[in-house]
């Protein structure tokens, strides 16, 4: 086990190794102190991050390819911010706009993964032939999907684990009301709780998710389908695209 571990890392150059293992002592250092405090459910997070974060070199050894040592650091910056800054230390509570970044690069990312995927196939499949537009409609379609099925993961979270992902919060307008005072709520026993605003259910977190995953799969399919036309002016995409190993 040992051994395959190596031979998977040893593709990946010194930067993303460096950050691999700093971000990976960190997620340990962090459920330590988790399991210290009986958090099971972050320590949980915290293995699940762990192993998320074998997720890229896993990929490359089954599937025969190449992840950009950009896009293989990006993932896994990606994961650490997700799971230990966001959830477990709540930056999604102390940064209004934290949310918004991950699903904005989430966006972005699942949009480079559909685009090279695509690529791929229109570059070495002689009967298979796309138009750049096609490439990177494909691509946006990809992206807007996964932002999609993540939105169902977050509502269905919500409606059986009892938690709060989709980030319910007081709003003070509503409609044609442009001042909402106070809202009465009463429980099935007939107490009652009064709260400032009025409660959203999560849809405003809901379709600003989907805005940003939007404008980050936009702009990475802009740059793929003008790097199609013109590979030196935006080589900055192949830092993002999955290539085929060569044998």
């Amino acid at each position: 086990m040992k051994k395959k571990f190596k031979n998977i890392l040893k593709e990946s150059n010194k930067i993303s190794l460096c950050v691999y293992f700093v971000l990976r002592i960190l997620i340990i250092v962090c459920m330590i102190n988790e399991l210290i405090n009986k958090n099971f459910e972050n320590v949980m997070l915290c293995v699940l991050s762990l192993i998320l974060f074998m997720l890229p070199a896993f990929i490359k050894k089954r599937f025969k390819i190449e992840l950009p040592s950009t896009l293989e650091m990006i993932i896994i910056l990606f994961i650490f911010s997700a799971e230990i800054l966001g959830t477990i230390n709540n930056f999604y509570g102390i940064f209004p706009h934290f949310d918004k970044m991950l699903h904005t690069l989430n966006g972005f990312l699942a949009a480079s993964v559909g685009f090279s995927l695509v690529y791929l196939l229109n570059t070495n499949v002689q009967t298979f032939k796309l138009s750049p537009f096609f490439v990177s409609l494909v691509a946006f379609c990809f992206s807007m999907t996964i932002g999609v099925c993540w939105e169902f993961l977050e509502y269905s979270f919500d409606n059986f684990l009892n938690m709060n992902t989709q980030k319910d919060e007081i709003i003070y307008k509503f409609e044609e009301i442009k001042d909402v005072d106070y809202t009465i709520i009463y429980d099935k026993n007939g107490n009652e709780k009064k709260i400032d605003g009025y409660v959203d259910i999560g849809l405003n977190d809901t379709m600003n998710d989907l805005l940003v995953n939007f404008i980050g799969a936009l702009i990475y399919c802009i740059l793929g389908y003008l790097y199609i036309y013109n590979k030196d002016k935006y080589k900055i995409v192949d830092k993002f695209m999955i290539k085929k190993i060569k044998n």
